[in-house]
């Protein structure tokens, strides 16, 4: 099932997976050898499969030339029913960005999507990716528990920490600040936090103001890893979480 409402980096567009089956991949060369888009995806489906982690909804994107590749997963893990677990993969061909999966969270009500740290499933498309694609997915997705039990702990502590309207006003402006948003979004995220599209939210607290922030983030699948990554550190520190070596996952 595909998923509904995927917005992807500019210049992408939504398409089935029979066309990233068919999108070309370029010959390698003595240093770097491209993985194929379809391969990679087939490689994560495998082992969630094996992991008996359900995709309940999918959606892919190609650019126009099928030189970069975006998809969207969202899984069969639920916390409290508010919110599901989604997983990000991307891939280029033109040597721009590496192989890579991103962790993060689908809130129900809104839509809204957040993620972790970015897993590199490579530096680069080294000579040896084929041979190792399968084994580098695998303990990458072997980390999913951990990172699925941080991020119930970390909704929990967001939901329970207040927020007076100055702390809202600080953490805004901290948030531009530490590129969690741009100051194009700043009026836009007061808006969602004083009067939000969801009644859900009107709690004043560190959850109701994560969720103005992804309201507006909604859009560029592309950046949105590197801004709710940000944004987590900022709402983390707000809430006296301790960080989590989320980049190990790639160890």
């Amino acid at each position: 099932m595909a998923m509904t409402g995927l917005m992807l980096h500019c210049g992408a567009s939504q398409v089935p997976f029979e066309q990233v089956e068919q999108s070309h991949t370029p010959d390698s060369t003595d240093t770097w050898t491209p993985v194929p888009h379809s391969r990679l995806v087939t490689e994560v489906r495998s082992h969630l499969d094996r992991a008996n982690i359900t995709v309940k909804e999918e959606s892919h994107a190609l650019t126009h030339d099928g030189g970069r590749y975006f998809g969207l997963f969202r899984l069969g893990q639920e916390g409290a029913n508010e919110y599901g677990s989604v997983m990000g993969v991307r891939n280029s061909h033109d040597k721009r960005f590496p192989a890579s999966l991103v962790f993060g969270a689908n809130v129900f009500v809104c839509d809204n999507l957040s993620f972790m740290g970015e897993v590199k499933l490579s530096r680069k498309h080294t000579r040896h990716i084929l041979r190792d694609l399968p084994s580098v997915v695998s303990r990458t997705l072997g980390k999913l528990a951990d990172h699925w039990n941080f991020q119930e702990k970390r909704f929990d502590a967001y939901k329970n920490r207040e927020l007076s309207n100055m702390e809202a006003n600080d953490l805004i402006i901290r948030g531009m600040l530490s590129g969690a948003c741009t100051k194009t979004h700043v009026m836009d995220i007061v808006h969602q936090w004083r009067t939000p599209n969801h009644e859900e939210f009107k709690s004043r607290n560190a959850w109701s103001m994560f969720n103005a922030f992804t309201e507006v983030l909604k859009g560029n699948l592309n950046a949105l890893p590197k801004r709710t990554e940000a944004l987590h550190g900022l709402m983390d520190g707000q809430c006296g979480i301790a960080p989590q070596q989320e980049l190990s996952l790639a160890s």
